[in-house]
């Protein structure tokens, strides 16, 4: 399933790694072995050390609402097969198959980094997203604590704050985030594409399982942290009759909020999604992908601004009018959380104040 050839240049930074142990899912999966046939499948992860010159990047997209975020990580190890950030990996001449989920780079100094971005006086505060490329909480969180740094550092200076994750790992900051939360400083995205343990153990293979993921949403909304479930990517004939269920479930939870995305498929995620399918559905691949290009005007992925994200046609029409009806039924789709920008204070010193 792996592309094997890069698109560019070899990555700038330390080449420095360490072997990680051998991991299977993030997430309680061994209780559901009478749910699922078989355990996903063990992979040992290397992580190479960057220490790249800047660690917040901007965009000016008109169909994304924040304009800069950080990424503690490149490469995520959750594995989901539909992951739009997969090609990046080939920019370093790496698979954005197997590589992609195995061969990842930690930014140790991301929170120095961010410091001194905060410190400028040309800096301008708007809300930071972190998440946005690749999973803040996927399992290496766990040793590197890359995020927690960041978040700490975030909290000293009262900085707004985006979080999305699909990984129940993001309990362990559940302190900062909540403190952040009372100050409306912060809100969390957690993304729950599947109930279905069996789809989600082949879509996401080493995250959260969906049950952990609700938890999480439960355990952040009773502390006060306001929570937006993200039902993303939908996935025609393969996800796509879960939407009532899925928008019940997360209402139940705590969810303020819930948004979607039609599955996206740029670049290699394509071939790699395609070989997926055949693997796993190989009764509905066809179909799969000939609903998909439809509401991609005729092909694989549509790259361009708004409809990227909503779809066209009477495909993305019909997801788009059920999870606007489901989402009213439940009692979700109200006003979208502000952050507050007023608080934000320059971080004094070198060391982190962990407060």
């Amino acid at each position: 399933m792996a592309v094997e050839k890069g698109r560019g240049a070899t990555l700038n930074g330390e080449s420095r790694r360490f072997n990680m142990p051998e991991r299977h899912a993030d997430g309680d999966w061994l209780d559901a072995r009478s749910e699922i046939d078989g355990l996903p499948p063990r992979r040992r992860t290397e992580v190479t050390v960057e220490h790249p010159r800047s660690i917040i990047s901007r965009n000016n997209s008109p169909d994304i609402a924040f304009s800069q975020s950080i990424n503690a990580y490149r490469g995520c190890e959750h594995g989901c097969i539909y992951c739009f950030a997969r090609p990046t990996h080939a920019y370093h001449d790496l698979s954005p198959g197997l590589d992609f989920e195995t061969r990842l780079f930690a930014k140790p100094n991301a929170a120095e980094l961010l410091r001194s971005e905060l410190s400028k006086k040309s800096y301008s505060v708007a809300p930071l997203a972190m998440g946005t490329n690749t999973d803040p909480y996927q399992p290496i969180e766990k040793d590197w604590r890359i995020t927690r740094q960041c978040l700490e550092l975030l909290w000293e200076c009262r900085h707004p704050t985006y979080v999305t994750t699909k990984s129940d790992r993001i309990l362990r900051d559940i302190d900062l985030l909540k403190a952040m939360a009372q100050e409306q400083l912060l809100s969390v995205m957690i993304s729950v594409t599947s109930l279905d343990p069996a789809v989600a153990r082949t879509l996401e293979p080493r995250a959260s399982h969906p049950l952990r993921r609700l938890e999480a949403i439960r355990q952040l909304s009773q502390a006060g942290v306001p929570v937006v479930a993200s039902i993303s990517p939908v996935i025609p004939a393969i996800t796509d009759h879960e939407i009532e269920a899925i928008l019940a479930r997360v209402a139940e939870a705590g969810a303020r909020e819930a948004s979607y995305i039609p599955v996206r498929l740029p670049h290699e995620v394509a071939p790699l999604f395609r070989d997926w399918l055949d693997a796993h559905y190989p009764d509905r691949a066809a179909k799969v992908m000939a609903i998909i290009q439809a509401i991609r005007g005729g092909r694989d992925n549509d790259s361009n601004f708004g409809s990227r994200m909503r779809g066209q046609g009477v495909w993305a029409d019909l997801i788009r009018t059920r999870f606007l009806k489901a989402r009213k039924r439940v009692g979700l789709g109200g006003e979208r959380l502000t952050l507050r920008t007023d608080l934000f204070r320059p971080p004094q010193g070198p060391q982190l104040q962990l407060l």
